[in-house]
Parts: structure tokens; sequence; C-alpha cells
């Protein structure tokens, strides 16, 4: 895929708009520095129609008059509290956050968009409707932006978003079809026990044995409850328990994820999580209590939604495998058709080597402009007969 001059031309505001919004990340529902420097960017392009919704998220909106789809396309605007040590000159001004995840390139991509249409009004075709979702990390910002509307108001017919993704080398736009990224859930176990003196357990219910009991024996569902030809995953990352290295403590506290390609597997997975944590505490004479937080659904991509970005990406286009990553345009999804995909952002020479939430996450901003050329070509191949 050649970008085209036009579009090369956008490099140095989308630079800025990247490094701009690099600089003061914020967390989910508190981007309000992030969405002020949105409108006015927004207002700077001549972007005339705006909507605000919630509190920190946008809608920008371009009418045509030529006939056509309403087509959405979608950025996430959220940060992650991690402190930076990426080594950009233009780091985190907000310690302890940082845009680890790459979605203040997703915000350029979208302003870079915004841009180009503002100067190329006659490349619209019916309406294009622009989402800048706040809360993506958490707790699920798309979920809000449905219940708030925004599809039903503006006639959304089919939503399009994207990804900067480190595993896939730069120039390279990464898709397919079906499910690409997996459904996810938090699971918390509390595990209650009797608490005892360390030198007398018989006197207690030991809730750190009865933990350790249950950790190994959920880890048996994914190898004997599921089959070997579903994926799925069940990591437990926190354990809270215990106040003396003398004393067994009366609770413990586990916390972890779940992920699965299909609501089938993620539900048996999550059945069993319940049934053999309470078997397992039990056997220990304690009691465990389980609670999910079912968040996102699966990335499922439209498969003629494919084939149109196959048209446009050309030969820089390439198969993706399936990913354990989860992301919450996949709610969007539920609800009208949609298109999800990478943006290769991988270099070694350039050091852009590191992995989405990592503390060195760094890429080079000429790598948008692919995806606003992806943006800008989809319009007219989502408009055509069959698309």
């Amino acid at each position: 895929m050649e970008i085209r001059k036009e579009i090369i031309a956008l490099l140095p505001e989308v630079t800025k708009f990247r490094q701009d919004l690099h600089q003061i990340p914020e967390l989910g529902l508190q981007e309000f520095k992030t969405c002020q420097y949105l409108k006015g960017a927004l207002a700077s392009l001549g972007v005339r129609e705006v909507h605000e919704v919630l509190d920190t998220g946008l809608v920008a909106v371009f009418r045509s008059g030529k006939p056509g789809k309403t087509l959405a396309f979608r950025t996430d605007i959220d940060a992650l509290p991690i402190t930076e040590e990426s080594g950009v000159a233009f780091y985190s001004q907000h310690e302890g956050r940082m845009h680890a995840c790459g979605h203040d390139g997703h915000m350029a991509t979208m302003l870079g968009f915004a841009k180009y249409l503002s100067e190329h009004p006659d490349e619209i075709i019916g309406t294009i409707v622009l989402i800048f979702q706040p809360a993506e990390e958490g707790p699920g910002g798309a979920q809000l932006m449905i219940d708030a509307g925004v599809l039903e108001k503006f006639k959304v017919e089919q939503i399009v978003g994207l990804h900067v993704f480190p595993d896939f080398e730069e120039g390279v736009i990464a898709c397919k079809k079906g499910g690409m990224m997996a459904r996810n859930g938090e699971v918390n176990i509390t595990v209650y026990g009797k608490s005892a003196h360390g030198a007398q357990p018989q006197q207690g219910a030991d809730a750190i044995l009865a933990a350790s009991a249950i950790i190994q024996g959920l880890h048996s569902i994914v190898s004997r409850n599921l089959s070997p030809l579903d994926s799925a995953v069940l990591t437990f990352g926190e354990i809270h328990g215990g106040d003396a290295m003398n004393i067994i403590p009366g609770k413990v506290e586990l916390h972890g994820t779940t992920r699965a390609f299909s609501d089938t597997v993620y539900d048996k997975l999550t059945n069993r999580v319940t049934t053999l944590a309470n078997d397992i505490a039990q056997a220990y004479d304690c009691q465990a209590e389980v609670d999910f937080n079912h968040m996102y659904r699966v990335v499922d991509n439209d498969a003629q939604m494919v084939d149109a970005l196959k048209v446009v990406a050309g030969d820089s286009y390439l198969e993706s495998a399936p990913y354990l990553l989860a992301e919450d345009f996949s709610m969007f999804q539920q609800k009208i058709p949609g298109l999800f995909f990478f943006v290769g952002i991988r270099n070694e020479a350039k050091d852009a080597i590191y992995p989405l939430h990592s503390n060195k996450l760094r890429f080079d901003e000429k790598n948008l402009l692919g995806g606003i050329q992806c943006y800008v070509d989809l319009i007219r191949v989502l408009n055509e007969k069959g698309a």
C-alpha cells in the first residue's frame, strides 16, 4: 500500500497531535484535559458538528448530502496507571500515567482523518461519525457510549476501529475474519477459613492452604474440561491474605482474569471455576465466594468488511492470528457489523519493540498514516455494492 501524497502531507500535524496527547495521559472517565484538547483540535480543523457524550467523550459528524451509509470510526482516548520509561522527549507530564497502549496514536490517527475529511469534503459519502470514546481500559466506555444512544442517535450502520500493534512490522495492516480478540472477564475469589495460631493449626481452617489448592485445581479446567481445540486462559495475578507469619489467616482473596474466543467456552470456564472453587474450599473446611465481572465480548470481524480492508490495504495486508487480548470495541460489534484491525509499528532499528502496556512502548508517527489511508479508502469501498 503506497501512501498518497495528500495523506503524507498530514504527517507534521499528526505527529504534533500524537506527541501533545502523549504528554497528558488520563485514566478512564477522567480524560478532561484530553477531551478539551480534542475539542480544540477539531475546532481548528473546521469541524462544525461536535457532540459531547458522557463527561469526556466526543462525537464529530461529517454529512455529505450524497446517498450512502452512515459509517462510524472509533478511537479510544484513555491511558494506563503506568510510570513511563520510554525515553522519548515528549514523555508523560502526568506522573504515574502513560499512554502505554497507543491510544495517543489512535487519537492522532482520528484527528488526521478529520483533517483530511475537512480538506476533501468531495470524498465523503453518506455520513461519517467519528467517536472519541473514553475508558477502553476500564470500566468499558464502549458500552457507556452505546447506552448513551450514540449508535441510535446517528443511525450508525457499520463501525471501524484500529489498534497500533508491535507484533507486526511497520507498514503492515493485519486483520482476520471472525474472532480476532477474546472475550474477557475478571474473577474474584474470597476464601473464608478460621484463624488460629500457626503452632496450633488443628484449631483453625487454613485459608491460605485452601487458596493454594484452589489455584492449582482451577488450572485443570483448561487442560481437562475444555476441548484442546478451544483456546482459553485463566490467570491469577493477585493473592492477598494473612497478617503475620505465625497466624493462620481466616481470609484470603484471589484476583484473576479469564479469556476465551466463544461465549460457550467462556460460560463453561466460568461455571467450572465456581463449582471447583467451592468444592475445593469445602475439602479444606473453608468456604469460597466467587464473583465475576464479565467485561468485553469477542472482537468478531464482519467478513465483508474484512474483504473491504483487504482491497484498500493491498499488499500491506497480513492475515492476523487470533489474540487472547481483549478490546471493548467488541461491544459495538454486538449491535452492528464492525471491523477492527491492527497497524504494525515494530521497528527493531528504532527500538520500537516493546509490547502493549509496556512502560517503554514507542513508535514512529509515520505508521499512523497507513491507518488514515485505510479509513479514507474504506468510505468508498464500504459504500460499494455488497460491502
